[in-house]
């Protein structure tokens, strides 16, 4: 193992002399010696600097010769929060559908197939005796009777802001927002879904102020659904998602009392309204707003909040009526000095504001 061996310079026992004339001593720094290094300054080792993170990790114990390898300190690493990714296959596409009078005529003409096997059977009231029921006339009911039923019972109507979500045996077929009669497959099952704007007043939310004052909060949530196939196949029930987002939003945002600040209260507002967007974004619902539309304490503290609150008007009312005053009673005692109505002494000038002040204060106490 190497060893290190510090090595310094003695200064000399005789000062040179400078240029200047001056007999000063110049010593030469201090260094030190190693095996493994060149000379390194002394004054190198104590820097009060601290390093920048943009150089090389700091080594440890690191020996020449003995085959060890250094060891780099490294960062922390901070936990990102986990995004929710929406499964990229399901997404709304238009499904396949056809005009409602290809299933009209259809079954129409299914009708019409019937009635010219029942004519061929000879079974009609009053026609002339034909084949009979036999294999063939059934076989021609079977298909003429499954073109009328399928014809006419994928018969649908599309209306404006509804919208249809197929699927055939679990799998995704596609979505239909078109209006009119339609002609839709009759295996596929048919999920409705409202594509309207629409808006939700939420109940008596917990929510706190910037104190951490308990409060009940109702808020105003504008959304609609924009991707059908996630809100109903991605999620459960996207209408609880919904609501519980905004009680999750209100956990981490502030909310301040009517009659404070507007601007705190559209803050408040914008942040609700981005916390929730974000969070229902992933499974196809859009949120335009939520505004916080009442606002109270909490049950458990609103006697007590309801206390101070009223303190704290009776004080600034008390300091507002106490400064009125003050510059009434000063107004009044100016005028009367400077116009030469009455001269007055400190004495009479205190005794004068003394009654002034009782005076007023009286008159704006009594009741109008």
């Amino acid at each position: 193992m190497s060893t290190i061996t510090p090595h310094t310079h003695e200064p000399d026992d005789h000062p040179e002399s400078l240029p200047g004339g001056a007999g000063t001593a110049v010593r030469p720094p201090r260094l030190i010696h190693t095996e493994a290094t060149t000379e390194i300054p002394v004054h190198l080792l104590f820097r009060d600097e601290p390093a920048p993170e943009a150089r090389r990790p700091a080594v440890v114990n690191r020996r020449r010769g003995t085959g060890e390898q250094p060891r780099t300190v490294r960062p922390a690493q901070v936990r990102r929060r986990p995004e929710l990714r929406p499964d990229p296959d399901l997404q709304e596409r238009p499904a396949r559908v056809l005009p409602g009078a290809a299933g009209v005529l259809a079954g129409l003409g299914g009708v019409a197939g019937c009635v010219a096997t029942t004519w061929w059977a000879g079974v009609l009231p009053g026609a002339v005796p034909g084949a009979g029921l036999g294999a063939a006339q059934w076989a021609a009911y079977a298909g003429t009777g499954a073109l009328g039923l399928f014809g006419f019972g994928g018969l649908a109507r599309g209306r404006t802001g509804r919208a249809w979500v197929l699927g055939l045996f679990g799998r995704y077929r596609g979505t239909v927002r078109r209006t009119g009669l339609l002609w839709i497959n009759p295996l596929l099952r048919r999920r409705r879904a409202d594509v309207r704007l629409r808006h939700w007043r939420s109940g008596a939310v917990p929510a706190a102020d910037a104190n951490g004052v308990a409060l009940r909060v109702v808020v105003l949530v504008v959304w609609r659904v924009r991707d059908t196939a996630r809100a109903l196949l991605g999620i459960e029930e996207h209408e609880t998602y919904l609501r519980e987002c905004v009680e999750s939003a209100l956990a981490r945002v502030p909310v301040e009392l009517p009659g404070g600040a507007r601007s705190g209260a559209d803050a408040a507002g914008d942040a609700l309204t981005r916390l929730v967007a974000a969070d229902v974004a992933p499974v196809g619902v859009e949120v335009f707003s939520v505004q916080p539309v009442r606002v109270e304490y909490a049950p458990e503290v609103a006697a007590a909040m309801q206390r101070r609150r009223i303190a704290a008007l009776d004080a600034q009312q008390r300091a507002t009526m106490l400064s009125s005053v003050v510059d009434s009673v000063e107004d009044t005692v100016t005028r009367l000095t400077t116009r030469g109505l009455v001269e007055l002494d400190d004495y009479e000038r205190k005794a004068l504001v003394r009654d002034l002040t009782v005076a007023f204060c009286s008159a704006r106490r009594e009741p109008a």
